[in-house]
């Protein structure tokens, strides 16, 4: 027989600290950058989000979300033999994030790796645990994406810094004899650079370039509607799916605007789109299965509901997946 892989659980975790629009202007305020709570509504949808302490790596975002998956797939950590964690603000230059969180886990032994494609780092990591468990290199995979995309934002520049958060998603997958994984598109192009980027980097034990997170938003928003749409399109095709058997579409949760322009491409009514950007901001990594463990926990996703998964980030990558839960 032949062997798929299903999500068997999913798990969140978001830092204590909420700043809502008017707590975060109100910070910005004091360094001289004007913003209000209706400007970043009507630009972004965004209404709150979680910043982590200083002290508080991906890595430790990463452990409780982790955790609340292996409790809701009925595993232990020993039973896991893959670990692929989505991160682009990794806890150091090396070892992977995924090895800190192997041990912070009481594990050892299981391939750890990372995966960084920033905001399509879910989706990428799924689909190579997707991949390793039907070659049978795994069994069980714990996939995860965590982000403490504070650490990098520019807070003079108020058309970024309002857009981010920090937190952590996680599933697990396990190998199946039922496809719960039906198909996947990944992508990416090098030439779009420049338009989502952090241009810096370690040499010498100081930091060169820009570490600070810069975007242009609208090269980045005409990018980003024709690729995820492109990408679910060629993804119902390989699965022989139509666009509407969807039953929820979970997108990367980076902008209301430019998810609700997918879902109108895909001709998929607003109420099938999965909304969590208003209360966490943009993610990046951890966006995805954040928003998928907050409607599975809801009771909005049910068993058996057709899901696609889609994301655009810097690189500039992008993908979508197509499962069943």
């Amino acid at each position: 027989m032949p062997t798929y892989s299903r999500i068997t659980g999913t798990g969140s975790y978001l830092p204590p600290r909420r700043l809502s629009n008017a707590e975060l202007a109100a910070e910005l305020a004091t360094q001289g950058v004007e913003t209000s709570d209706d400007w970043i509504v009507e630009r972004t949808g965004i209404r709150a989000r979680h910043f982590a302490a200083a002290d508080v790596t991906s890595s430790d975002l990463a452990v409780p979300a982790a955790q609340a998956a292996m409790e809701a797939a009925g595993v232990t950590p020993e039973q896991i033999d893959l670990i692929i964690m989505a991160t682009s603000t990794p806890d150091m230059v090396f070892p992977s994030s995924a090895c800190i969180l192997q041990n912070k886990l009481g594990m050892a032994g299981c391939a750890a790796f990372d995966i960084q494609a920033v905001c399509s780092g879910f989706v990428y990591a799924l689909t190579v645990a997707d991949a390793m468990i039907k070659s049978g290199a795994a069994t069980r995979a714990l996939v995860v994406g965590a982000e403490v995309f504070s650490r990098i934002l520019d807070f003079s520049d108020r058309t970024t810094c309002v857009l981010f958060g920090d937190g952590a998603g996680a599933v697990v997958l396990e190998a199946s004899g039922t496809p719960g994984i039906l198909a996947s598109d990944l992508h990416a192009d090098g030439k779009h650079v420049g338009i989502l980027c952090v241009p810096g980097h370690v040499s010498g034990g100081k930091v060169l370039g820009d570490p600070l997170l810069k975007m242009d938003g609208q090269a980045v928003f005409k990018l980003a509607v024709g690729v995820l749409e492109d990408a679910a399109r060629a993804t119902l095709e390989k699965a022989g799916k139509t666009h509407d058997q969807i039953d929820w579409l979970i997108p990367h949760q980076a902008n209301i605007r430019i998810m609700q322009s997918t879902a109108k491409r895909l001709k998929l009514p607003l109420d099938r789109l999965l909304v969590t950007v208003d209360q966490h901001g943009n993610t990046s990594a951890a966006s995805i299965p954040l928003a998928l463990d907050s409607g599975v926990r809801s009771g909005k996703i049910k068993k058996d509901q057709l899901l696609m998964l889609e994301g655009v980030g810097g690189g500039f990558t992008w993908g979508a997946v197509l499962l069943n839960l």
